[in-house]
């Protein structure tokens, strides 16, 4: 089983999917296709409509079975809201998901960070690429509720859509509880986003954020060009295909887009957002709850990309904000090494030794992390189909047994350590008495943001 963090994907096998969301919960789901928008009423699945072609939902169940989706469907959102209409999902259990595939036990689960003021949380879509079909967790929501979801997804709710709709990485988003009909939304002609800069807004924002980090007591942040032409391009990109995402109408992540424009970075947070009007009111909407600030607030961030750009179709105005900590060697030295003693703390709990850095297997664990963040892949086989043990053995490793842990989508050492001491067989690796070496790799980039390798070693 794989546990997935905001951002991981996992291929899937063929068949029937079986998704469970247990608890004090109402599950829906929103077939869309390669636009992104509702086809018809038929393709919301909610309790009053429990079921479409290929989809079916049950009591926290919701069945799968790609290959009896309607002609056209691409993608489908899973989404929960609270049972009882009201209540918000930061006062319920957090809701955890798993998939699970025919005779094959639960492939992954996807426990997502506490909502806050969100009253709609996005869990995770099924979508296609190629021939197959991927998983990806999204762990993100809209504060305003069914209107943040007609916006994006062309739904026809009975409820009026107010204030600004906050995603922070990938997109989509469908309802969940009061008793609804979707009813098919007309799709205008694209036409080019309209980007806004010359009027300011880069120069307001850095001004606005200069101020709020000094009154905060935090290291004032530069806003970087590379990260803001990386922002804008995203902005208009969302604005293009007319909803909130982590990937454009190519399949492009807002992290690929901050490499290609040449910043290398160790540390990312981003902040996807429709509704504010201005930089003024963007940053209201920043101000707003603890999760919102951190970024703002964090000093370990000192570098600050904006975008925005407005669909001139519908008036929604769209932003991206990046915050990042910018790559050095010593920064990346200092990360690994940090997983490195994470690591040997949680040995040392289990009454194990503690592994010693090898830096063979530290140069191939570093070549692979980047690798999948620079070719976009995530396995423990690369494309070229070479394994944990092929790779220690090309960096000159003379070990004789080889374990590889992966990971995406963490933004911390301490994130993806925790992890992988969640994850049975993860934690098996790390936990494994025979084991006497380790090296580590970590990359930025990619569709998940960050990538992560441990390559072990027994001697």
């Amino acid at each position: 089983m794989t546990e997935l963090v905001p951002g991981g994907n996992l291929p899937l096998p063929d068949g029937a999917l079986t998704i469970r969301v247990p608890g004090p919960f109402d599950v829906s789901v929103l077939v869309t296709g390669d636009s992104g928008r509702v086809a018809g009423d038929a393709d919301f699945v909610f309790y009053n409509q429990p079921s479409a072609p290929g989809v079916r939902l049950g009591s926290g169940t919701v069945r799968v079975d790609p290959g009896r989706l309607r002609a056209g469907a691409a993608r489908l959102t899973v989404v929960v809201s609270a049972a009882d209409p009201g209540v918000p999902l930061g006062r319920l259990p957090v809701p955890v998901l798993t998939v699970g595939g025919e005779g094959r036990g639960v492939l992954a689960r996807f426990t997502p960070p506490r909502p806050a003021t969100e009253t709609v949380l996005l869990l995770a879509e099924i979508y296609r690429r190629g021939a197959g079909w991927k998983l990806r967790a999204l762990g993100q929501g809209y504060a305003d509720g069914l209107g943040g979801i007609a916006r994006d997804f062309g739904v026809d709710v009975a409820e009026d859509a107010a204030g600004p709709a906050a995603v922070p990485p990938p997109p989509a988003a469908p309802p969940a509880a009061p008793p609804v009909r979707a009813a098919p939304a007309a799709r205008p002609a694209p036409a080019p986003p309209r980007a806004a800069f010359a009027d300011g807004t880069e120069a307001e924002f850095a001004a606005l954020v200069r101020t709020e980090r000094l009154g905060a007591g935090a290291l004032p942040a530069t806003v970087e060009p590379r990260l803001s032409a990386a922002a804008r391009a995203h902005a208009e990109a969302m604005a293009r295909q007319g909803r909130l995402g982590a990937e454009g109408p190519d399949g492009t992540s807002v992290f690929q887009r901050i490499t290609a424009g040449g910043y290398p970075y160790l540390r990312i947070e981003q902040q996807l957002v429709s509704g504010p009007r201005t930089a003024g009111e963007f940053l209201d909407y920043c101000r707003s709850n603890a999760s919102t600030r951190a970024p703002l607030h964090d000093s370990a961030l000192p570098d600050a990309g904006i975008g925005r750009a407005v669909d001139p179709r519908t008036g929604d105005v769209y932003w991206t904000a990046l915050w990042a900590r910018p790559f050095t060697a010593g920064g990346l030295a200092s990360i690994v090494a940090e997983v490195l003693a994470l690591t040997n703390a949680e040995r040392g709990t289990a009454g194990l030794r503690p592994l010693a850095h090898d830096r063979r297997l530290a140069d191939a664990a570093q070549t692979y992390s980047t690798d999948m963040a620079t070719r976009a892949f995530y396995s423990h086989t690369s494309p070229e189909g070479l394994a944990p043990w092929d790779r220690a053995a090309a960096a000159g490793a003379p070990h004789r047994g080889i374990g590889e842990n992966i990971a995406c989508g963490q933004r911390t050492a301490a994130e993806v350590v925790e992890g992988w001491m969640n994850s049975p067989g993860h934690r098996a690796n790390i936990l494994k008495p025979d084991f006497t070496h380790l090296g580590v790799g970590y990359a930025g980039g990619g569709p998940a943001g960050t990538y992560w390798t441990q390559l072990f070693g027994q001697t």
